[in-house]
C-alpha cells in the first residue's frame, strides 16, 4: 500500500517538473495594438511587450532597463487578446519561448524569438 502511494506521488512530482521546462511568465505594457492575422484553421495574434527593471547602477543613479518581448498567441487566446489588449495595457502572460527563421527577400536569414501565449491577465488599464 505504501508502495503504490510513494509511486503517485513520484508521477505527480515528475508532471509537475515536466510542465516547468519551458515556461516563461511576464507583466508588461504593451507597445501597440494586437495585430491579428486569419487563417482557415483559426486565428493569430501578434503583439509587443515592454517588461522594465529598475535598478541603482555604481554612480548612484537610477536606471530603468526595458526589454522589448514578442507575443504571439493562437486559437481562443489569441481572440481574447484581439478583443480586449489595446495599446498600453498592462497585461501578464504565460507561456512559452520559441524561435524560429526564415529568409527575408534578399536571401538574408532571420532569427525570430517570441513568446508563445498559453495564458493572458488583464492587470491594470493605461
Amino acid at each position: 500500500m505504501t508502495r503504490k502511494v510513494f509511486d503517485l506521488n513520484v508521477k505527480q512530482l515528475k508532471f509537475k517538473v515536466m510542465s516547468l521546462r519551458n515556461k516563461v511568465t511576464l507583466i508588461g505594457r504593451t507597445g501597440k495594438d494586437v495585430e491579428t492575422l486569419n487563417f482557415e484553421n483559426g486565428i493569430i495574434a501578434k503583439v509587443s511587450l515592454a517588461t522594465s527593471d529598475h535598478y541603482t547602477n555604481a554612480k548612484g543613479e537610477k536606471v530603468e532597463d526595458t526589454q522589448w518581448h514578442n507575443l504571439v498567441a493562437f486559437g481562443k487566446t489569441a481572440e481574447i487578446m484581439q478583443k480586449y489588449v489595446q495599446k498600453g495595457n498592462e497585461i501578464a502572460v504565460e507561456g512559452k519561448i520559441t524561435y524560429r527563421n526564415y529568409e527575408d527577400k534578399e536571401g538574408q536569414k532571420k532569427f525570430i524569438t517570441e513568446i508563445r501565449v498559453e495564458e493572458i491577465l488583464m492587470v491594470g488599464g493605461k
